[in-house]
């Protein structure tokens, strides 16, 4: 039998004929680390997807499988040094300093006075970055930005990042993510230990020892003082949406089977950005959007004018003020959909939420859940293996970013990614009968009336 060293050689070996080969056909070369990041044809290709996830999987595992345990668990124990780095690089404009001074770079005595550093601190800051291959060192205190850190250039002129921090993240979110991860989540973290070893009462997540409040995130960051904040994750999570393909949520459900005139209600559903998209693909339906009542009309009542008002217009889509916690108000809908809903809760909170659905739902209604579905890093009999001897969720390159996530979701607001089978177990705890699943980067749960 294959040993695993051999397998995991030849998994990466097989995955990049996979890359090579595509690349050549399109006739482009394969991008190059050193180069700022440039979209390709072959980005989303599903080919080039599975083939770049099975060589991450195996690198990652392959180094953990050779080099000494020790500096393993020394590497994992510092990481808090790469937020710390990188929050400070994002934070303070250096990939925008670097945006136009091309692959020579510039000194980092240069860089120091634009964004007002000691410069041979940020020299280390920097060269501990370009050792993950964050920035490259051109030559001795020269650095330029490179693929990665080409990504957290913001959209914005240098000039006005400085002038405004209110606005700085506006239209970079890529950025305004990082920089919410290495400042609101980075200082967060340090207290999960804390919170786990003596719970309190009077503190939801870590997040609340963490900063000194009793408010969740969502009403910290309404707070005057972390406006800026609230807007930068805000402009981080519209840029995640961006990253699902509609067909999850126009295909993630039968919608064309319900007749004429049927109501789908969009939970908790933000200013619509998916009810725009089933409203359009599916104009024989009618939609409700719901959420708190500075959503809808500080927000999306401008969304729609701006995309479709015609909808408002005829009645098709409605905006409607509603909080999940409390009972419903529109009954016998044909369908409830909740997108990235779940995982911002503890188990309590979405009984609430699913019990209020199902207390207005009529015989005949579904509840849809598009969400995350945590897959166990042991092989799932449920579910397709993985080629030997990865992880059953592919290790970082899959199980990486939803297992960070969860912890995310945990540190922030007690709230968690779940399995199958704990979204079965909510459903049934709360009324609903599971009918089944269709996978995808958001799956699509289904349920009905038990």
């Amino acid at each position: 039998m294959t040993t695993p060293l051999k397998a995991l050689a030849d998994i990466i070996s097989s995955g990049v004929q996979t890359l090579e080969s595509a690349y050549s056909k399109k006739g482009i070369p394969f991008p190059s680390l050193d180069d700022p990041f440039q979209p390709t044809l072959l980005d989303n290709e599903y080919d080039v997807a599975t083939a770049t996830n099975l060589i991450v999987a195996a690198a990652h595992q392959i180094i953990a499988t050779v080099r000494q345990p020790v500096d393993t668990v020394y590497d994992y124990a510092s990481a808090m040094y790469m937020s710390a780095a990188l929050g400070l690089a994002v934070d303070v404009n250096v990939p925008d300093v670097l945006k136009d001074v091309g692959p020579q770079g510039l000194h980092v005595g240069e860089i120091g006075r634009e964004v007002e550093i000691d410069a041979d601190k940020l020299a280390r800051i920097l060269r501990y970055l370009a050792t993950r291959h964050v920035f490259k060192e051109v030559k001795p205190n020269v650095f330029a930005n490179n693929r990665v850190s080409s990504i957290l250039v913001k959209a914005r002129p240098l000039g006005q990042l400085k002038a405004n921090q209110l606005t700085k993240y506006d239209g970079a979110s890529t950025a305004a993510m990082v920089g919410h991860i290495t400042d609101d989540a980075f200082k967060s973290s340090t207290f999960i230990a804390t919170y786990l070893r003596t719970p309190r009462e009077d503190s939801q997540a870590p997040f609340n020892l963490a900063w000194g409040t009793k408010s969740s995130i969502v009403d910290w960051f309404e707070e005057g003082e972390n406006a800026w904040r609230g807007r930068r994750f805000t402009v981080g999570m519209a840029g995640a949406f961006d990253h699902f393909p509609p067909a999850l949520f126009t295909e993630g459900f039968d919608w064309k089977d319900l007749p004429d005139g049927s109501v789908g209600v969009d939970v908790g559903g933000g200013v619509g950005s998916v009810t725009l998209l089933l409203a359009k693909a599916f104009p024989n339906l009618k939609f409700v959007v719901e959420d708190l009542e500075e959503v809808i009309t500080l927000r999306a009542k401008q969304f729609w004018e701006d995309q479709a008002p015609k909808a408002i217009a005829d009645g098709s889509v409605m905006l409607k003020v509603q909080n999940f916690f409390e009972p419903q108000t529109v009954k016998h809908a044909a369908v409830y959909f909740l997108r990235s809903i779940m995982h911002d809760w503890p188990d309590s909170a979405c009984l609430t939420i699913l019990k209020n659905l199902r207390a207005a739902a009529s015989s005949s209604s579904k509840l849809v859940i598009f969400d995350a579905i945590m897959p166990y890093a042991c092989a799932d009999p449920s579910g397709h293996p993985s080629p030997y001897p990865l992880l059953g969720n592919l290790g970082l390159a899959v199980g990486g970013f939803i297992t960070m996530l969860d912890l995310q979701m945990f540190n922030l607001g007690n709230g968690q990614e779940r399995t199958l089978t704990q979204f079965v177990q909510l459903g049934e705890a709360s009324g609903w009968k599971f009918e089944g699943v269709r996978p995808g980067l958001l799956a699509a749960i289904e349920f009905s009336v038990a």
